[in-house]
């Protein structure tokens, strides 16, 4: 249930991670007003049911990168380009405009609109974009961390989600003297340049620059262009006053309510948060301040957090929530079929089901992990649940790759995930060789289809020797890379643009590297790829290393996930499904009600 940059994978637990609480009354509305909340020109509210409840204004942390963060970000924060149901790159130019100034080195102009201002009068401005730039390209960082990810020596400052491999090698941005527009030229080519750096979801700098008792925005960009870059090999004292700024930006936007200090939810998109009761329901009302293309057309969009499937569905026939997206199951299609006056959009997903083995602890020796991966039956975990949903539905057998791709096939011919096909228990009690190992296996204890697969994992393992500590949790994404499981079952969900997602998970000490994984010959295949545009190459090397991660018994994937998402009659502007992370939300300001 985790994201942010484009390219970038986001954790997940399919419709189910992170839950908190069940219903709100359906009559929830504003509890307050804050800066540059109004009427909206449309007119009318939307009722939303979530899976989880939102806790955090900065969804680019590696804490905060939860879908529902994320789907609020979307409504209440621009950039200047934007992914739509096509997977195609939207720009956005009344956010602001970027140009290819030169292509060797490879330099891009980043220039604001006069339009793009924060909720509280601030235009967005230059201390900004270089935010956005010092944390997605951890170009401060000089720690070095241990397999669990903590930092041994050295500092890392900013807790960015995504990977910053690529905006890593660039040269200190050029700021405009009008303090509007930015420059960075790139050391190496950078596959993703047009999407990593799209600035949507960034907090806004002058509340964290305040906060760290800087002067203006002048001192501030000073601090960073005195900065050197880190550099792991020779790592420098902390600088406090950046490290302030980093620690703020890392924790303080998290938010459980609605804070008492308005800066600390200021919104430059079409929406702003106006009300939040906790772990019941969040709202929405429109953005006064916000005078670019996106402009709302409700008067408020009202988030409910509905965990149960069958529950969010009875409030859609009930009238108490227009939108849904239930976990998808053959129970949910079957009740979904049975509400009329309802459009119902049902897709495969561009997210898959896996399970991960922590490379240290019980799984450090890699006999132990093929023993274990042995036995996990695939095919039963697929019948259980996909199969319902979609007869002609196969097992997943790629990490990079999901079926309807270039290069799915071919992979899966040369990747060696047929050694694991139907559960081989004699062949890991002799991998065993009479050992009775303890795994621990983290998963939301609050999803039915992780449930079902922590399930049939166990009964299957322990016929092998394996002894089975349940490791259950409803906030199983808060424990991930912690040291305390050994195997995870979670999900993966990407915006289907870009392919730095691939090092964010499996590369050396990267955000989403959760379990410790760390392979040279496929870290070189990463660099690789990020480097080069030919989408051929990209598939080849995404190959390469599909076939490292099984040679190293990394885990497996289970099933590609199925979508569904439901509207009743009354909305306007949700017409097609999409496969990525932001499903119906990807449009939030062209949602209407229809008259």
């Amino acid at each position: 249930m985790k994201i942010r940059r484009y390219g970038v994978a986001v954790a997940v637990a399919a419709a189910g991670a992170l839950l908190f609480s069940a219903c709100s009354s359906s009559d929830d509305s504003p509890k307050s007003t804050t800066t540059g909340a109004a009427t909206a020109k449309t007119g009318g509210t939307i009722t939303v049911a979530e899976v989880n409840a939102f806790f955090s204004f900065n969804s680019l942390t590696a804490n905060g990168n939860t879908d529902i963060n994320s789907k609020v970000s979307l409504a209440t924060q621009s950039g200047f380009n934007y992914v739509d149901d096509k997977l195609t790159l939207q720009k956005d130019p009344s956010f602001g405009t970027y140009e290819v100034v030169k292509q060797d080195p490879l330099t891009v102009k980043y220039t604001l609109s006069d339009k793009a201002q924060w909720s509280d009068g601030t235009p967005v401005s230059a201390d900004d974009l270089l935010l956005a730039w010092a944390v997605e390209s951890g170009w401060y960082n000089d720690g070095t961390t241990n397999a669990d990810g903590k930092v041994t020596k050295g500092t890392n400052y900013f807790d960015y989600a995504g990977s910053t491999l690529g905006l890593n090698d660039t040269k200190f941005p050029t700021v405009s003297d009008d303090k509007k527009s930015i420059t960075i030229e790139y050391t190496k080519p950078f596959a993703d340049w047009e999407s990593a750096y799209s600035v949507q979801g960034i907090p806004p700098a002058h509340v964290i620059w305040k906060h760290a008792g800087l002067a203006n925005e002048d001192a501030f960009i000073k601090l960073l262009q005195d900065q050197p870059k880190g550099d792991p090999s020779k790592p420098a004292k902390t600088n406090a006053t950046l490290k302030k700024i980093s620690d703020y930006f890392n924790t303080g936007f998290d938010s459980k309510t609605l804070p008492s200090d308005p800066s600390l939810y200021l919104s430059d998109g079409p929406y702003i948060v106006s009300a939040i009761d906790q772990g019941k329901s969040l709202t929405l009302v429109p953005n006064t301040k916000y005078q670019g293309d996106h402009t709302a057309k409700l008067d408020s969009i009202v988030i409910r957090t509905i965990a149960d499937p069958q529950a969010q569905i009875q409030a859609l026939q009930n009238g108490e929530v227009d939108v849904i997206a239930p976990q998808a199951n053959a129970d949910t299609l079957a009740a979904l079929d049975q509400v009329p006056g309802v459009q119902v959009h049902k897709g495969n997903q561009l997210s898959y089901d896996h399970i991960d083995l922590n490379f240290s602890g019980v799984f450090k020796d890699k006999n132990v992990r093929e023993a274990f991966l042995k036995t996990i039956p695939r095919q039963a975990i697929l019948d259980a649940i996909i199969t319902p949903l979609d007869s002609s539905a196969k097992v997943l057998n790629s990490q990079l790759f999901v079926p309807a791709q270039e290069g799915y096939a071919d992979s899966v011919a040369n990747n060696g995930s047929s050694a694991y096909g139907e559960p081989d228990i004699d062949g890991a009690k002799k991998l065993l060789n009479g050992a009775t190992p303890t795994v621990r296996i983290l998963y939301n204890s609050d999803n039915p289809n992780r449930v079902d697969a922590f399930t049939l994992i166990s009964q299957s393992a322990s016929k092998a020797g394996f002894k089975i500590k349940n490791e259950g949790d409803v906030n199983w994404g808060s424990r991930l890379g912690d040291g305390s499981y050994d195997a995870s079952i979670f999900g993966w969900i990407s915006s289907g643009v870009g392919v730095s997602g691939v090092p964010q998970i499996f590369g050396t000490g990267q955000s989403s590297n959760f379990n410790g994984y760390s392979n040279k010959s496929a870290d070189a295949a990463m660099s690789k790829l990020i480097q080069t545009t030919d989408k051929s190459e990209q598939t080849k090397l995404q190959q390469e290393i599909d076939k490292d991660i099984f040679s190293d018994a990394y885990g497996l994937p289970l099933f590609q996930s199925i979508g569904v998402d439901a509207e009743s009659s009354r909305v306007g502007g949700i017409d097609t499904f999409n496969p990525n992370q932001n499903g119906v939300w990807w449009n939030v300001w062209e949602w209407t009600v229809k008259s």
